[in-house]
């Protein structure tokens, strides 16, 4: 049996080890994640799948007091004409760390934003005036790009329903060639706009563009289960192999070849929000006239009972690529 002398000093040396790692600047980990692989660890780690080494290539972890336009490009136009809805207003950094995209409300309209690091060909606005075949004007340079590797978002999602938040990889030319794999593949990493009506967050696939050949594989619909603080991770690991789904580090679904086909060109990361009823025009429900006086979308009841300020408030987005061990260490 021990003396209370014997207890208060192994009390003291517990202390003192302790208080020696503090000053190094270490700290003991109060999460179980894999660690990030990179030169400047970030103050919180990726939940990363297991089983790979991976690498981190790119991110933004939203500090500073301004968005990173090095970075990040507005998405203002819809199918070939100026969205009534996406903005430049809203889009904001806290100061601590977070990127807020907030739901402004003028009058009885309103709008979001809708970030990306890319741009779909098919969004840009033939020249004023042009009087050739090419329906396109100037292209948005890209700002980021990439092929296959594990893509994540830590996130709080908008607490009103009427419009929605999303997380999800595009190619500037979806549907232009019969093969999805030279053309790309909309990847919808994380939706949540059955969130407030079914309780439920959606991801999953689809190609061949937006017309008559367009085809989905089908989303994953999985629980939305509140956190202690409100944040989630959403992530996909996409390879050669095809696209597996992550939230909150649980895998919810997979989406693989031959049965899905997978993306084999660089695709852009959409960080994106949108009001809902705005994108209809004439004849259709649809698209036909080239000309944002054709749009006679309303914005939907919800919006209306909206409690504001309501935002997609996002900590951080990261790429990472699969490395092998030697790659790893560098």
């Amino acid at each position: 049996m021990k003396t209370s002398i014997e207890i208060s000093l192994t009390l003291l040396l517990c202390f003192i080890t302790i208080n020696a790692f503090s000053q190094k600047g270490e700290k003991i980990p109060a999460r179980t994640e894999k660690s990030v692989i990179s030169d400047n660890m970030p103050q919180i780690e990726s939940q990363l799948p297991a089983g790979k080494n991976w690498k981190m290539i790119w991110h933004d972890e939203f500090e500073g007091n301004s968005l990173d336009t090095t970075k990040w490009n507005f998405r203002l136009n819809y199918w070939g004409y100026k969205s009534p809805t996406f903005t430049r207003e809203g889009v904001e950094l806290d100061g601590d760390g977070h990127l807020r995209i907030s739901l402004i409300r003028k009058g009885d309209d309103f709008y979001s934003g809708h970030l990306q690091t890319g741009s779909l060909t098919f969004d840009i606005p033939r020249d004023q005036g042009a009087k050739g075949i090419w329906p396109f004007g100037p292209k948005q340079p890209a700002k980021f790009m990439h092929r296959f590797g594990y893509y994540e978002i830590r996130c709080k999602l908008p607490k009103n329903d009427g419009w929605h938040a999303a997380f999800w990889l595009q190619s500037p030319s979806i549907g232009a060639h019969p093969d999805p794999k030279y053309c790309g593949v909309e990847c919808d990493i994380m939706e949540n706009y059955r969130q407030h009506t079914e309780g439920t967050i959606g991801c999953g696939n689809g190609w061949g563009g937006y017309g008559k050949e367009n085809k989905w594989y089908g989303h994953f619909w999985f629980p939305y289960v509140e956190t202690p603080d409100g944040w989630h991770t959403y992530g996909v690991d996409w390879s050669s192999e095809g696209y597996i789904f992550y939230a909150d580090g649980k895998l919810v679904g997979k989406q693989m070849a031959p049965e899905c086909p997978v993306s084999e060109v660089d695709q852009f990361i959409l960080v994106s929000t949108e009001c809902h009823g705005y994108h209809l025009s004439a004849n259709r429900g649809g698209l036909e006239l080239k000309d944002q006086t054709g749009w006679h979308g309303k914005p939907v009841p919800e919006l209306f009972k909206a409690v504001l300020p309501d935002c997609y408030e996002v900590d951080y987005v990261r790429v990472f690529d699969e490395v092998s061990n030697n790659d790893a260490k560098k």
